[in-house]
Parts: C-alpha cells; structure tokens; sequence
C-alpha cells in the first residue's frame, strides 16, 4: 500500500444473536474488494471484535459507507448483532513490519 492512505477501524461487541452474522460478514468483505479505493482488510474477534480495513482516500470510505448492500448490513448490525460499536478512520502516514 501506497502511504498514506487511511484505516477505518471497527471496534464491536456482539449479541447473542448469531443470524447468519458470518455470512453477512464475508458478503461485505466481498463487496468492499470491489469498491474503487478499496486497498484490504484485516479481522479478529473474541470478546471484541476488532475489523480494519484499508482505504486510498476519505472519498472512497464516504462512498463505501453509503453502498446500499452495506447499508443494509449496518442496519442489521444495529438490530440484532451488535450490543455497541466504534468506528475510528485514521490516516496512516507510516508503516513498518516484520516477517520470517
């Protein structure tokens, strides 16, 4: 990835209601990788659940947020899968990692 770019975080904690949650998750992984400015995504979840995903431009992240598919997954998410979220978008000016 190109610097900068910038980083929505999700931050969630789950419901008891399962509801095809996982499916819905992969559908939006899905679609996002088809979004122009779509740069990745990284997830993890256990008592949290923590979604970062990789974007070129505040545009792009403006215009994923108002996909009509997400949309729906946002509310879904309001009405049965989530008990609260965070949603942090950051600029990411540098980077570094490491890997055998």
């Amino acid at each position: 990835m190109q610097i900068p770019y910038y980083a929505v975080i999700f931050t969630s904690t789950r419901t008891e209601i399962d509801d095809n949650y996982a499916e819905m998750g992969a559908k939006m992984v899905a679609l996002a990788k088809q979004q122009p400015g779509f740069l990745g995504v990284e997830s993890a979840r256990n008592e949290i659940g923590i979604t970062v995903s990789y974007w070129e431009s505040l545009e792009a992240i403006s215009n994923w947020k108002q996909n009509l598919d997400h949309l729906d997954a946002q509310f879904l998410g309001r009405q049965k899968w989530y008990e609260n979220y965070t949603v942090r978008i950051a600029k990411v000016e540098k980077e570094y990692s490491f890997g055998r």
